[in-house]
């Protein structure tokens, strides 16, 4: 079996096990990290390092809230690069990024259309 990404329990207590709330959350996330992965996108393709920072952060703070550690993991590793202004694996990263966010989405996606 498949580990799971969303920690249902880790993003309940930081919501103080507010359901509604983190069902809120995961829908505002859903509509808004397309924007911030385009961001990243854009910054990989221009090498606009500081851009990369801004939007790698962006989006790791928004999928801390679920506890999905991969993918905070990769954001954080973007912002990183972002950060030192070197970009030369910004591409491998970019790629296991949208690799792990796919099955985070996948894992929320549920959530927000039961609500």
């Amino acid at each position: 079996m498949q580990e799971l990404l969303f920690d249902r329990e880790a993003a309940l207590a930081r919501v103080g096990d507010d359901e509604e709330l983190l069902t809120e959350l995961v829908k505002i996330f859903l509509d808004d990290y397309p924007n911030s992965l385009n961001d990243i996108e854009d910054a990989v393709a221009r090498q606009d390092s500081p851009l990369l920072e801004r939007a790698a952060h962006t989006l790791k703070g928004a999928v801390a809230n679920f506890g999905a550690d991969a993918v905070v993991k990769e954001a954080f590793e973007l912002e990183r690069q972002g950060r030192s202004g070197d970009l030369s694996n910004a591409g491998e990263n970019l790629h296991r990024l949208h690799e792990v966010i796919r099955k985070l989405d996948y894992e929320l996606r549920p959530i927000a259309e039961h609500a």
